[in-house]
């Protein structure tokens, strides 16, 4: 069972690397949303730097930020 029932999974590219683990995603709906890395990427040390191709969750209560759950190769 997922933790956050309500989530939603899309997919982008990274395009900004901010500070505090923090990224700036432009999503292939064409948003551009803010998120962090998921406890279990940071867990395995996986190196995201942009141009990577990433599937984001976003929060149902806001759109605008999200969580890194997947970093495709």
């Amino acid at each position: 069972m997922a933790k956050e029932e309500g989530a939603f999974e899309v997919e982008g590219v990274v395009t900004q690397a901010l500070a505090n683990t923090r990224f700036r995603v432009k999503l292939d709906t064409g948003d551009e949303v803010m998120a962090h890395v998921a406890g279990r990427m940071r867990k395995f040390f996986l190196r995201i730097v942009p141009g990577d191709r990433v599937k984001v969750e976003l929060s149902p209560y806001d759109l605008s930020k999200g969580r890194l759950v997947y970093r495709e190769r």
